[in-house]
């Protein structure tokens, strides 16, 4: 498990330097955009489309990896204020429930896309694209997610029965 952890790590890391790259790309892209603006040029038309569509991008990319490393949302200054035993009960209740969520937004994600797929929906706005171009990474995200949590309850079973050392804000 430990070797598959390992393994799985780097192809996060991958997916957190793709984020980086797409972040770099629309903070140019706007840069350019509006000095093209500036100048009189008319800009670059599909910016504000881009740009959404590379936050969202980012968001999917980064999140599997910002659960890794434990900088997403917690509430560990209360965890730190209980018994450790509770705490380490409510770290298996947030992963549990982090996982049922996944779960959830894998199969939902997949089920719209599939049917934007089968519908040929487009997405019509600056730029023309197939919709399920939008929502195909959704239901990939949140199943790195899950695998993800799976990681973190068998790090939680194999650790002291207390709440995780990792990303925590509270001293």
């Amino acid at each position: 498990m430990l070797m598959l952890s390992r393994w799985y790590g780097r192809v996060l890391e991958a997916m957190l330097g793709m984020a980086c790259g797409l972040l770099l790309i629309m903070t140019l892209m706007i840069g350019a955009d509006v000095l093209l603006r500036n100048l009189g040029l008319g800009g670059i038309p599909p910016s504000n489309e881009l740009s959404e569509d590379c936050l969202y991008l980012v968001t999917l990319l980064a999140a599997p990896r910002l659960l890794r490393q434990g900088q997403h949302i917690r509430i560990d200054i209360v965890l730190r204020a209980l018994p450790f035993r509770l705490g380490w009960l409510l770290e298996w209740l947030g992963d549990a429930l982090g996982l049922a969520c996944c779960l959830f937004f894998v199969w939902y994600g997949a089920r719209v896309a599939l049917a934007s797929f089968a519908n040929g929906a487009l997405s019509i706005k600056t730029l023309v694209m197939p919709e399920w171009w939008l929502m195909a990474p959704m239901p990939i995200a949140f199943a790195l997610v899950a695998v993800e949590f799976v990681f973190r309850m068998h790090r939680l079973a194999m650790g002291a029965q207390r709440p995780r050392e990792d990303a925590v804000s509270a001293s």
